[in-house]
């Protein structure tokens, strides 16, 4: 069983799909999906008109994985990896400027947000997995600017990849969403992060308007959520990635338990500080959880893997006294969503409207 978690994690990178993506297996998602937690907040998020662009003053500077990143100009040529980064890109308007992307065409629920299927169509594709292809690819693609959201799973020489210093050599400048630039860097991630980094694309890419549109849209509906959810009961949540003994799952630290913290719920292995880790079975079965989160994708690198369901299942036998396993309760997170980017507020709303409906009706 493979980690999907696009960052590497106790797990190191590769378990199934490369744990390199750290995130792990599943497939068809029950009720609910990222685009449909709130269609008028995706819509407003996902296809809202883009306002005049202003831009900033050049040069501009920013700091990104201990480096500073300066631009004379706003980059023309940009190759994205992991789908999240893309998704992000499209939601600022800079469609024209992408000339490479990643396949995620056969990830289910993690499918295209709306008004984006069309963008990522008339984008060429680079490679047909979710990682960053070979060097010798990428160097030909003379980029300006390369974006991804993890600086451990696309630029390993060991897997063949050019390395960030090697793209920033060739004139390919390298952003690192959420500050994954390492394993400490994925635990201290906040749900904050992913609106810094909007602004920061703005000034980078010149549309500030457009960014702080966005930022502000996030800003607005994860202070809606935390608002709606404050009265309510926290709910004891399980968050897990597959797996029957040991379990992959999400500890104490990280996007994922931030996530869950936002959506009014507490996590029961909030004593574990990882991000994501695996889980003995002794400690799944004292979990006591009222609800199940569980990642969803199905297929990576042409591999299928099991649904959410499936994945549930498999888990609620080790819980059987809990109410999440009594009640089969349990809620598909598309893993777009678990990793910095766009989908990261979505996905809070998400949980909170699987986590308490009632504050949402």
């Amino acid at each position: 069983m493979m980690g999907f978690r696009r960052t590497t994690t106790t797990l190191g990178i590769s378990t199934a799909l490369i744990m390199l993506l750290a995130g792990c297996s599943s497939g068809g998602a029950p009720p609910g999906s990222v685009a449909s937690a709130s269609a008028g907040t995706s819509e407003a998020l996902g296809a809202s008109p883009v306002p005049s662009q202003s831009s900033t003053g050049y040069p501009v500077t920013v700091e990104n994985c201990g480096r500073s990143l300066t631009f004379d100009e706003a980059p023309s040529r940009v190759v994205t990896g992991y789908q999240p980064v893309l998704e992000t890109l499209l939601a600022l308007g800079l469609e024209d400027r992408i000339i490479g992307r990643l396949n995620f065409s056969e990830n289910g629920p993690d499918g295209f947000l709306p008004g984006q299927k069309a963008l990522y169509e008339a984008i060429p594709e680079i490679n047909d997995t979710i990682v960053l292809p070979s060097k010798e690819i990428m160097l030909t693609q003379d980029a300006d600017f390369v974006i991804d959201v993890s600086a451990i799973s696309s630029f390993d020489p060991a897997n063949g990849q050019a390395t960030i210093e090697e793209l920033d050599d060739a004139g390919a400048q390298v952003f690192i969403t959420g500050g994954w630039c390492d394993a400490q860097g994925v635990r201290a991630f906040k749900i904050e992060d992913t609106i810094d980094d909007v602004r920061e694309l703005g000034m980078i890419f010149g549309v500030t308007d457009r960014a702080e549109q966005l930022a502000t849209e996030f800003e607005a509906t994860l202070a809606g959520v935390r608002e709606r959810v404050s009265g309510e009961e926290p709910v004891r949540v399980l968050a897990i990635d597959g797996g029957d003994g040991p379990v992959n799952a999400y500890g104490g630290s990280g996007l994922t338990d931030q996530m869950i913290d936002a959506a009014g719920g507490v996590n029961v292995l909030a004593g574990i500080d990882e991000d994501y880790t695996e889980v003995s079975v002794e400690s799944i079965a004292a979990a006591d959880p009222e609800a199940v989160l569980v990642s969803d994708y199905v297929v990576y690198f042409g591999e299928a893997f099991p649904s959410a369901e499936e994945k549930a299942e498999a888990v609620f036998p080790l819980i059987p006294e809990s109410a999440a396993a009594q009640e089969r309760r349990f809620q598909a997170l598309p893993v777009a969503g678990q990793h910095p980017g766009y989908r990261n507020i979505l996905t809070v709303e998400l949980v909170a409207r699987f986590l308490h409906p009632d504050a949402f009706d």
